[in-house]
């Protein structure tokens, strides 16, 4: 099944979460003919390497998100401090709100309800909050995921992995990760490939799917 002009939102804590939870997918739907909104709630500032510029991650989603096909007036920046938007949770709501008046989403992409990084959990909370009348996935990020029910797949091509990686390697700032490297993203995307009798896929959990 397509999904075809469609609005939809990805809500990322930070500013690579959508590439690293959803990259290829967000390649397919907007080829595909869909119109896909990024909202990251912070560019990390306080945590980046000392070697790069403080406002690093900016640049590198500006560019990541291009490679993927994400127009850029559809990117939006907001600038919590990492690691502290648990004490920010009514602002973070109203933020997501606005959006929801502005873009009025048809899909929106959240992380894992049961995501273990502080940040990550609160966006995923406030954006179940706020969305909870709509079509809701959780987008896959392994490491900060004790378990994942994998109940929804999207099926990609070479093509759409290799904007993935070209995208992640945008992200230079955040090189040294483990899971930053192609190696990482395409056995990944393999194993959710081999699931459902396909070469490459992503996979999500449902929240809500309202046919």
């Amino acid at each position: 099944m397509k999904i075809l002009d469609k609005k939809i939102l990805v809500l990322a804590p930070h500013t690579d979460d959508l590439e690293f939870g959803c990259g290829g997918t967000v390649s397919k739907l907007i080829e595909e003919g869909n119109i896909v909104f990024c909202a990251a709630f912070s560019a990390c500032r306080q945590s980046v390497r000392k070697e790069f510029p403080e406002d690093i991650l900016i640049t590198e989603i500006k560019a990541a998100s291009s490679i993927l096909g994400i127009d850029n007036q559809n990117l939006i920046l907001f600038d919590y401090n990492v690691r502290t938007f648990n004490y920010h949770r009514q602002e973070i709501l109203d933020d997501i709100l606005k959006l929801k008046a502005e873009i009025d989403p048809d899909i929106v992409f959240i992380p894992a309800l049961s995501d273990l990084h502080q940040d990550h959990v609160t966006i995923a909370q406030e954006g179940f909050r706020a969305f909870k009348f709509s079509s809701l996935l959780s987008y896959e990020l392994p490491w900060n995921n004790l378990s994942f029910n994998t109940a929804s797949f999207m099926k990609l091509d070479e093509k759409h992995i290799q904007k993935k990686i070209d995208a992640v390697k945008e992200y230079k700032s955040q090189a040294h990760r483990p899971y930053a490297n192609e190696e990482f993203i395409r056995s990944l995307a393999r194993t959710r490939g081999v699931q459902i009798n396909a070469h490459y896929a992503e996979c999500f959990e449902v929240i809500r799917w309202i046919l």
